[in-house]
This record gives C-alpha cells, sequence and structure tokens, in this order.
C-alpha cells in the first residue's frame, strides 16, 4: 500500500509561483509512474503532468507546457510539481497520483490508470 500526501498549496496571485510536493510512504513508489491531476468545483478530474519512474519521460498538458515542470527524487520518495506564471484559471485541488508500471518509460493521462491517491491541496490564484 502507498499513502501519499501533498503539501505546498496556498494562495498566490497571478503571475506567481509555487511548488507542489508529494511524498510517499508505505511502499516505495520509486518504481511507480507518477502524476499530477487537478480539479477545480464543478469540473472533472484533469491532467497536469506525469513522470516515469525513471524520469527518463514527462508529459504536461498543454495548458501548463512551458509554465509547469513535474519531477522526481527516488531517494526521498517524493515528486514535485514547480507551478510559474500562474493563472486564476489553474485554481483547483491539485492531487498527486502513483501507477504500478513495470516500463521505465511509461507516462499515463489518464485518470482510471493511477492505483493510489493524495487528499489533494488546494491552489487559488487571484487575479
Amino acid at each position: 500500500q502507498v499513502q501519499l500526501v501533498e503539501s505546498g498549496g496556498g494562495l498566490v496571485q497571478a503571475g506567481g509561483s509555487l511548488r507542489l510536493s508529494c511524498a510517499a510512504s508505505g511502499r516505495t513508489v520509486s518504481t511507480c509512474a507518477m502524476g499530477w491531476f487537478r480539479q477545480a468545483p464543478g469540473k472533472e478530474r484533469e491532467f497536469v503532468a506525469a513522470i516515469s519512474w525513471s524520469a527518463s519521460r514527462a508529459d504536461h498538458a498543454e495548458s501548463v507546457k512551458g509554465r509547469f515542470t513535474i519531477s522526481r527524487d527516488n531517494a526521498k520518495n517524493t515528486v514535485y510539481l514547480q507551478m510559474n506564471s500562474l493563472r486564476p484559471e489553474d485554481t483547483a485541488v491539485y492531487y498527486c497520483a502513483a501507477d504500478r508500471v513495470a516500463s521505465s518509460t511509461y507516462v499515463s493521462a489518464v485518470v482510471r490508470g493511477y492505483d493510489y491517491w493524495g487528499q489533494g491541496t488546494q491552489v487559488t490564484v487571484s487575479s
């Protein structure tokens, strides 16, 4: 079993930056693909970014490309999401997720494909 705990959310003005962290415990996630998703009020959960367990591949949603960067530190069992140039439309609860896979280059943008989820951290961007 894997427990995921997100942190780093908060209130920031448009154009500002935040760095989200996702700490894993219970079982190593060093061989899990990891993803970040977000959900705004009244909307479905959507893909933000994902990274393979080897960190050799990373994908980002078109809406955040060039502004957000996913990374991981397997030694610390932690995944990060650096968010720059934040916009009001980035306001949402951000969730970290882990996908047990064998391929070192596998990443997924599909919510259903992930096995473990954190409780989420709120990000609010004011205009």
